[in-house]
């Protein structure tokens, strides 16, 4: 047989599959064994995670986590792929490899009868050469800068590591077509997971960008975990003042090794707008639907994550998408009035946040002593995420007024994703507006929390807080609200 020909496992999905994705899924998988370098976090246990009798037919075969093997079964069949490691709590029974397709299986020890090696992964990469351009590009002018998430990443399954894949070369090779659209340069800047991104981050990525305006970059890229993307999307928004190009945030759903993943989309699509669109701001790259054709480009300030998993996770609330990238036609579909490029040295950095700002979601019980305790401690501003129009319960009213009282702002937004407060409709929100609550619009709770640190940040004292919080400082409170939604 074949290597990898005869399975029944996952047979739909490798039917579905196209050629270009079931390769790239393959070739994603062998990459991570011969990415180990000298100097990188190094494991002795070629067979992370195995014990007990899976790790005993391992050991006796010699085979080691990123062999490629096939397992034969008491059936009459056959299973091969890649040697997987197991996690920490896994049970001893069964052994893991991934398919061609990209899938994983798990094989009982109990149905395995023999098993030999078909392959090792060599311990170094081949160096790849740029792809030849086509004249009509311009040269450059795109930097990929690398804050973390599996968009550049790729797995050592020995190690069980996440490392970038950040030299220009590795993202040509790993990414069909890139080199087609652009010259990139790169820089890691950190590789974090998303949720341990802090406002120290973000101060960190828009000085980086600063610098790299002032090289002269016709678009500037961060990859980014896709969990807090939006997140650092607003504090770029509010933190770069009067940026003159586009800067893109694009992270990935589905790491690079999984058949189904939207890395090397989105990763190109990114690519293509910050280097041909002729408009400026921040932004966020992402699938538009579940189909890898369509790439959708959403207002930094505008855009939440709404689904764990699906690719296309992100949506724009209250707004429409700014464009779309077309990877069929590579064109741009420019769906919104955008600020058009401009001088590079009109751009100003203003990094810089205050942490002292709370989010906070208010819900049926709540202890008003939660208020208090925030104050108590310090924080100058707390965003509520009222129900409905922008309403909370009378029984935290009067901590709500002792925050104002001594010098808090108090903001309120909306746990409804569509939609704006209107804290004029009923006696509860008419009463907050009383005690000195600023009605937010239909400002992303997230977004409002970002735009007060920011404030916070930049020295703004009480009185300009509740100035500036309602004003449209990036486009983060709508002009016109849409009676439809994408």
């Amino acid at each position: 047989m074949t290597p990898l020909g005869r399975m029944a496992i996952s047979s739909r999905p490798a039917r579905e599959m196209s050629a270009l994705k079931r390769d790239e899924s393959i070739f994603a998988i062998r990459a991570a064994f011969i990415s180990h370098r000298p100097g990188g976090r190094h494991v002795e246990d070629g067979l992370q995670g195995y014990r007990g009798p899976a790790r005993r037919i391992l050991e006796g075969a010699g085979m080691r986590v990123g062999d490629e093997v096939e397992l034969t079964l008491s059936d009459g069949g056959s299973i091969a792929g890649v040697l997987m490691p197991r996690y920490e709590h896994a049970d001893c029974e069964h052994i893991t490899v991934k398919l061609r397709n990209g899938y994983n299986a798990g094989v009982a020890v109990s149905r395995i009868v023999g098993i030999r090696m078909i392959g090792r992964p060599s311990p170094e990469p081949e160096e790849v050469s740029q792809p030849s351009r086509p004249p009509s590009i311009p040269r450059g002018d795109v930097i990929i800068i690398g804050t973390g998430g599996t968009i550049a990443s790729r797995i050592d399954y020995r190690t069980g590591a996440v490392t970038p894949v950040f030299r220009p070369e590795d993202l040509y090779s790993r990414v069909p077509g890139l080199g087609d659209i652009a010259k990139v340069q790169t820089d890691v800047l950190f590789n974090i997971l998303s949720e341990n991104m802090t406002p120290d981050h973000w101060t960190a990525i828009a000085e980086r960008i600063g610098r790299a305006v002032s090289d002269g970059y016709r678009g500037i890229i961060i990859t980014h975990g896709t969990d807090t993307m939006h997140y650092t999307a607003a504090a770029l928004s509010f933190s770069l003042e009067g940026l003159p190009v586009p800067v893109i945030l694009v992270g990935a759903q589905r790491s690079s090794d999984r058949p189904s993943s939207d890395a090397s989309s989105n990763l190109r699509a990114a690519v293509l707008a910050a280097s041909r669109g002729e408009f400026s701001g921040v932004y966020i790259a992402m699938h538009r639907n579940l189909s890898d054709h369509e790439i959708a480009i959403h207002p930094g300030v505008k855009v939440r994550k709404n689904h764990t998993s699906r690719r296309d996770a992100f949506q724009p609330v209250n707004s429409r998408l700014a464009a779309v990238v077309d990877l069929r036609s590579m064109g741009i579909e420019m769906l919104a009035d955008l600020p058009p490029r401009g001088d590079p040295g009109s751009l100003r950095v203003r990094a810089g946040f205050d942490r002292r700002a709370f989010l906070l979601k208010y819900f049926p019980g709540m202890d008003g002593g939660v208020i208090d305790n925030l104050v108590d401690r310090g924080y100058r501003a707390i965003i509520l995420e009222g129900t409905g129009l922008g309403h909370v319960g009378k029984y935290v009213h009067e901590s709500i007024h002792g925050a104002i009282e001594r010098g808090v702002f108090v903001g309120m937004t909306s746990q409804c994703i569509w939609g704006s407060v209107r804290m004029t409709v009923y006696d509860t929100g008419r009463d907050l507006l009383k005690m000195g609550v600023v009605p937010l619009e239909d400002m992303l709770p997230e977004v409002a929390l970002v735009k007060a640190m920011w404030l916070l940040g930049q020295g703004v004292g009480p009185d300009e807080m509740r100035t500036l919080m309602p004003s449209n400082l990036r486009g983060e409170i709508s002009r016109r609200r849409l009676v439809e939604y994408e």
